[in-house]
């Protein structure tokens, strides 16, 4: 088939989207439900931008999905709307722009506020200079929303954070004040207390959605994204149902939506149906440990594919039967071996993604181990499979 003819024929045949960008993370609606008291409370925290005076600084934390950067986004954007040109905010994902050295968000920030700088090759001090010179220039009050803010940490232990909030210090004309966001419940206590101190002013929570209001949210955006009557009935329910049982992530719910919206249209469907719920579940789970997968060092990638080999004929393995089988590969492709300690916290890794279950058992005198199963269903272990097959072959 030519791809005139898809194209073509895609064109004649798409009915089910009228904006499918509703959907998107980057979409920021006009109105965000079941949000009104954490919307309310960071209104009034940075409203004193607007009489020219620095906000306190916020910290943000919640489960993914749960609505802290779009509630942050929504609010500062409606507050540059009445600041008659006085207030300017800059928006970095930290984990994104690979900001987590003071060169690199320094020099991100500024480019943000329209000067351009390298990202290399200048000496650290000029790049902070730079930064202050253009955040001066403005003579505004900056709100700086840094999402994902504890990257930041993983290199530098807080000394990032720490300059961040002593910049008012050598400002004379313009204000900053930051709005951090972060996943990691923790996070806010494992800062140095001068930072945390500096950082933490104002404490804001966002708590998981629950499934009615998930419902509450795709109905929102359904009425927006979909033309009208495409959606079998339950299909709402079922995105809202799965994205519950995820912690109330609300944007799993959507790409949940999405995609079974998508399934549906490249299939020629008239609608929008269950059985297009259950294929995005599957779909989006199978993308989103490829990708973790691809994103990983290849000695991870090979403690797993490890895992997978002494899983093909048994239920669960033990981490020492992991470490001999590990050494042996590392010995056949020519890798270095690392020790058994640096394994056992690849491991942990997995775990923590959700990829492999782990679970520490007495072996009475013998000491403790680590029991290993497999969290993955049986159509994305074939692709993660065939994937590390490649890769080491």
């Amino acid at each position: 088939m030519s791809l005139d003819k898809i194209f073509s024929d895609f064109m004649r045949a798409s009915c089910i989207f009228k904006n499918r960008d509703v959907l998107s993370i980057s979409f920021t609606p006009d109105t965000i439900p079941h949000r009104e008291k954490q919307i309310n409370e960071l209104a009034r925290i940075v409203a004193p931008a607007l009489l020219g005076s620095k906000p306190s600084n916020v910290f943000i934390y919640g489960r993914c999905g749960t609505g802290k950067t779009l509630v942050s986004l929504y609010v500062t954007r409606e507050l540059v709307k009445r600041s008659n040109g006085n207030v300017k905010t800059v928006y970095i994902n930290c984990k994104l722009k690979g900001s987590d050295t003071k060169y690199r968000l320094f020099a991100t920030i500024t480019k943000e506020l329209g000067k351009e700088v390298p990202f290399t090759g200048l000496p650290t001090d000029m790049v902070y200079n730079l930064f202050i010179e253009t955040i001066e220039g403005e003579g505004k009050v900056i709100i700086l929303i840094l999402d994902e803010i504890d990257v930041l940490t993983d290199k530098t232990d807080g000394d990032i954070l720490y300059t961040l909030t002593r910049v008012n210090q050598e400002l004379k004309n313009s204000k900053l004040s930051i709005i951090g966001i972060t996943n990691k419940l923790g996070f806010i206590e494992s800062l140095d207390p001068r930072v945390r101190s500096s950082l933490s002013e104002e404490e804001l929570i966002f708590p998981p959605y629950n499934a009615l209001q998930l419902k509450d949210i795709l109905i929102q955006r359904a009425r927006l994204a979909f033309s009208e009557g495409v959606l079998e009935e339950g299909v709402i329910e079922k995105c809202a149902a799965l994205a519950a049982q995820e912690h109330g992530d609300a944007r799993r719910a959507l790409d949940l939506l999405r995609v079974a919206g998508e399934i549906a249209e490249r299939s020629g469907s008239p609608k929008v149906k269950i059985e297009h719920v259950d294929m995005a579940e599957e779909k989006i789970d199978t993308d989103k440990f490829l990708e973790i997968i691809k994103t990983q060092p290849k000695q991870s990638q090979l403690v797993l594919y490890t895992i997978l080999r002494l899983l093909e004929n048994r239920k669960e393995v033990q981490t020492g039967d992991v470490f001999n089988e590990y050494s042996k590969l590392c010995r056949e492709y020519g890798m270095k071996i690392l020790t058994q300690r640096r394994v056992s916290d690849l491991i942990a890794e997995l775990d923590l993604f959700d990829i492999i279950s782990t679970k520490i058992i007495s072996l009475g005198r013998y000491g403790r181990t680590r029991i290993i199963t497999l969290n993955l269903a049986d159509s994305t272990l074939e692709k993660i499979k065939n994937y590390l097959s490649e890769v080491f072959t």
